[in-house]
């Protein structure tokens, strides 16, 4: 009796470390929103952006194009992250160097822990614009990406590549191989879910992930219908968390279990609707996936 009672207790002390565990996991894990999320016609300032993610229990913001002091500001004084900027880049083997603007512009990020996320559409070597995922391109970039990584080094920001459908970095893989030759330690991956689904198909990412992993910086997710991915529309592959039949929390369960603890961003392109119903309805589904 006293044997089974021991065991029991023990059984009971297992599993409450085990949720403990789980539950820690998931608030180890920082989630914000993308501003994709916030398009549904309303005007809000940077504050009123600000104070919306806030309210409804996001840790931070992920913002687009190159930003103004002004704006870095308004979401420090809420005491909301700016987790990363997307800007999106060309690059040309007949016009080395980054551009002037963007050299001025990477030490504005210093100090607001904010790294930069980029999106490369297009790469053109000798003048002949490249296929997307072509290797060729890999000469023509790594100067630049290499600059770039230093550039941002001297300011404490980091740099994560941004894989998008139909741009030349198109691929989970280009961006892991890029990051490898670069030999940067502030340079790394972001795996985007939507692209994933339109460019590999519903297939299993947990390869990728884990090759990934060692610079694996950010992960974007939202709802999503599975099946025929590569063949369906950003209405089916960009939903709100709580929407479509795709497992994104057995993807959450994955990326856990690898030991990725970095932060995860909600993807909101495209989506209908009033947005702070969206987003709302987007963190019940997390903190139901996460078990908070």
């Amino acid at each position: 009796m006293k044997t089974d009672l021991l065991s029991c207790q023990l059984t009971a002390v297992l599993l409450a470390f085990t949720l403990a565990s789980g539950a820690s996991a998931a608030e180890a894990t920082p989630f914000f929103v993308m501003d994709t999320a916030l398009r549904d016609g309303k005007e809000r300032t940077p504050a009123e952006q600000a104070a919306l993610v806030k309210r409804l229990g996001y840790d931070g913001f992920g913002a687009s194009g190159q930003l103004k002091p002004e704006f870095l500001q308004a979401f420090a004084q809420q005491g909301v992250t700016v987790f990363n900027n997307y800007i999106t880049l060309s690059f040309d083997s007949a016009k080395p160097g980054l551009p002037p603007d963007l050299k001025e512009f990477v030490p504005q990020l210093k100090g607001h822990k904010t790294d930069l996320w980029i999106a490369i559409q297009a790469i053109t070597k000798d003048g002949v614009k490249l296929k997307p995922s072509s290797p060729e391109g890999d000469a023509v970039v790594l100067p630049f990406l290499r600059e770039l990584a230093d550039l941002a080094h001297d300011s404490g920001v980091r740099v994560a590549l941004y894989p998008h459908t139909w741009f030349w970095l198109e691929r989970v893989d280009d961006a892991t191989r890029l990051t490898r030759k670069a030999n940067r330690a502030n340079l790394g991956v972001t795996f985007n879910l939507c692209h994933w689904l339109k460019v590999e198909g519903d297939r299993d990412p947990t390869p990728i992930l884990k090759e990934a992993l060692p610079n694996l910086f950010y992960v974007t997710i939202n709802g999503a219908d599975s099946g025929d991915t590569k063949n369906m529309d950003w209405a089916r592959l960009i939903q709100p968390l709580d929407a479509g039949s795709y497992d994104v929390g057995r993807l959450l369960t994955t990326l856990r279990g690898l030991g990725y603890r970095g932060p995860i961003g909600f993807q909101g392109y495209g989506i209908k609707g009033d947005s702070e119903e969206v987003l709302r309805r987007t963190m019940t589904a997390w903190r139901q996936m996460n078990a908070l």
